[in-house]
């Protein structure tokens, strides 16, 4: 779906990047602030999310820090696979987000568990139920975070 933004469509996607409003009327707080109803925030951000622009709008949290491991994995995945793969692996809770890459192993996502033997688990399911068998699991060491803001 493609849709036309406009100017508050971007102020919108602007402000929930960051500091998103920690209020038990995060989308009130945002519309005062734009000058605009909360009716009106709400609608645009489920149009933009129906649209495929915002993909999730939640905390991100250092998983160590909760007691959770992470790991970054990558797949060789065949070209008639790939819808397939990709809608197994986002049923898998802690798969925080899949992207496709120009590589042997052409899709990555990440994952985030309470222990590496639960994503080990996980893994093996993602490869009984797709018959995608190369996948790697290569878990975090040192954790680099870098903000990304898009400024629109």
């Amino acid at each position: 779906m493609t849709i036309d933004m406009n100017t508050l469509d971007k102020a919108i996607l602007n402000r929930i990047q960051t500091r998103f409003p920690l209020t038990s009327r995060p989308f009130a707080t945002i519309a005062d602030e734009l000058g605009s109803t909360e009716k009106e925030v709400l609608t645009r951000v489920s149009r933009l999310k129906d649209a495929g622009i915002i993909r999730r709008i939640g905390g991100n949290f250092v998983p160590g820090k909760v007691g959770f491991v992470s790991t970054l994995c990558a797949a060789q995945v065949p070209e008639e696979k790939l819808d397939l793969f990709a809608r197994t692996v986002n049923t898998f809770p802690g798969v925080t987000h899949n992207y496709l890459r120009e590589n042997a192993f052409n899709v990555w996502f990440t994952f985030i568990s309470p222990s590496m033997t639960i994503i080990r688990d996980n893994l093996a399911a993602i490869a009984e139920k797709t018959g995608v068998r190369r996948i790697l699991n290569l878990p975090a060491t040192h954790v680099f975070k870098i903000k990304a803001k898009f400024d629109l």
